[in-house]
């Protein structure tokens, strides 16, 4: 029988990931040195976060806007019931369980909203950017940032039973407005609102995007999906779409470097409708700080008050309004951008 080999003591958690070939204990090393920024930490995000912390990278910056609700645990699978009744931002809760799934590595949980002002910030000390979003104008200012740090990253999305991912490796692959130009027109596109999701496709798109990140963290670029990776499990079918000729086909103008419109603030919404949760997001163009303590106080008797470190929420009438440090306000019982802000001035109005 041959001798298996032998591995470094601090890696022994590792054991059996890096007795795959591939990867070996230098990928492994390379692995836990080095940092990824995943945008968005609900249904794919969590799946994400769970595997990369569990494969030993050795720091996740996990930022993510928003808050747990109970219809989130048919697919956010690194939450339960305790964190909702908590009453927790996303990155807080997982922060707080990857922390004892793996106490070496480093978690960096943030809650803010990731935009053309943060982005470069966050972005620029990690190695990979992973798409855990749930919109496009998001996902297309990744790929201006992505492009602009020359950093890789690695879209995915979700809805029903069919998924989709592709990698972009700045300067090797197509990148996302290769692709697609433009964000698809409101409407356009089904959403979990419409068409419902799965918690099975979430599963298995994360997980393709977390095996394209071990091979780019690792240092096996070679091994990266070059194209777009299609897949409807109720129908199953899976589809690879070619990418390599779009960029030169199309002259995109973001991989040419002359063009960024989302990340110079050129693009992009202040308010978003959140996917499956009838809930808008508002976001003040300038930043401003609410102290929530004091804004509690002043919102005594309008309704019923809550209150924790990271968010404060009124509830009054049908409507509830979720309030961050940050100045975001997230309005929940109404899908309509204009009703939102009408609801926010008539109750908040700061």
């Amino acid at each position: 029988m041959s001798e298996q080999p032998s591995f470094p003591a601090e890696l022994d958690r590792y054991v059996r990931q890096m007795r795959y070939g591939p990867l070996g204990v230098a990928g492994q090393e390379r692995l836990s040195k080095s940092s990824v920024l995943l945008c968005g930490c609900g249904a794919l995000g969590s799946v994400l976060a769970g595997t990369l912390a569990r494969a030993g990278v050795g720091h996740l910056r996990i930022v993510d806007r928003d808050f747990l609700e109970l219809n989130n645990l048919q697919r956010q699978v690194l939450f339960d019931e305790q964190d909702v009744a908590e009453g927790l931002p996303k990155a807080i809760a997982a922060a707080n369980k990857l922390r004892k799934i793996n106490s070496q590595i480093q978690i960096e949980p943030i809650v803010a909203d990731v935009d053309f002002r943060n982005v470069i910030e966050l972005s620029e000390t990690t190695d990979l950017l992973l798409d855990g979003t749930d919109n496009f104008e998001t996902r297309l200012l990744l790929n201006d940032v992505s492009l602009r740090l020359e950093k890789p990253w690695i879209y995915g999305g979700c809805v029903g039973a069919e998924g989709q991912t592709m990698t972009v490796v700045p300067g090797k692959t197509a990148c996302l407005r290769c692709l697609m130009p433009e964000p698809p027109p409101p409407g356009a596109t089904a959403t979990c609102d419409t068409a419902g999701i799965l918690g099975s496709i979430v599963n298995v798109v994360a997980s393709i995007q977390a095996a394209e990140a071990i091979k780019i963290l690792s240092g096996h670029l070679e091994a990266i999906n070059q194209g777009l990776t299609i897949i409807d499990l109720w129908d199953n079918r899976l589809r690879q779409v070619g990418t390599e000729t779009l960029r030169d086909a199309h002259e995109c103008p973001a991989c040419s470097g002359d063009e960024f419109p989302w990340l110079e603030g050129q693009r992009g919404s202040q308010s978003v409708i959140l996917c499956g949760r009838n809930s808008v997001q508002l976001r003040n163009q300038d930043a401003i700080s609410i102290c929530l303590e004091d804004l509690a106080k002043r919102l005594a008797g309008t309704g019923q008050v809550t209150r924790n470190t990271f968010l404060l929420r009124l509830t009054v009438e049908n409507y509830q309004f979720t309030i961050f440090p940050d100045g975001r306000a997230i309005v929940g019982g109404t899908d309509d951008v204009t009703q939102a802000r009408s609801l926010f001035a008539k109750y908040i109005g700061y």
